[in-house]
């Protein structure tokens, strides 16, 4: 993808993470616990906040990159200490996610009745732990032709641009 093209696809793809992670996935959350009693929703809404948090290293990676493309100024240091940062933390709230499961389950008594609950709780989870490995470990969006022909060409998934740019130091 040309620099150009790139330049405008972050010029809406950041501002886009930015409002899933500050709007969408929020109102997504208070909207579950209108409907669902707050004892049977912990786990819900803990991976709703893990993926909040992701969502929010997303968006500021993208950010940064299109900052970069642009030649605007920012501290690659600060910024590589806070991913480095977070992406042990990602881990440590990805590991919790049992524990919350088993005092969610202590604390709501789940029956056949909640399936609903069950079925978007772990959804939640679930997507906190991909939008995890999509940023960290391997790109799992797939979402123009280049990403689709490295595919094909290569027979494997990319490596998540995060992942190359804090295994090579820079942005």
């Amino acid at each position: 993808m040309s620099k150009a093209k790139l330049i405008n696809r972050l010029r809406w793809y950041y501002p886009l993470e930015k409002f899933h992670a500050f709007v969408t996935f929020p109102l997504l959350t208070v909207y579950f616990l209108m409907h669902n009693p707050i004892a049977k929703s912990i786990m819900f809404v803990y991976g709703m906040i893990v993926c909040i948090a992701i969502l929010y290293q997303g968006q500021r990676y993208w950010q940064l990159k299109l900052w970069h493309l642009q030649n605007k100024p920012f501290s690659q240091v600060k910024n590589l200490k806070f991913f480095r940062g977070a992406k042990r933390l990602n881990i440590l709230l990805i590991i919790a996610m049992p524990v919350v499961f088993i005092i969610q389950v202590l604390v709501a008594k789940w029956s056949l009745n909640d399936t609903n609950i069950i079925f978007w709780t772990l959804l939640a989870n679930l997507f906190a732990v991909l939008e995890y490995i999509n940023y960290y470990h391997k790109q799992l969006m797939v979402d123009n032709f280049a990403d689709v022909n490295y595919i094909v060409r290569n027979k494997k998934l990319k490596t998540a641009s995060l992942a190359k740019d804090l295994n090579e130091n820079s942005f």
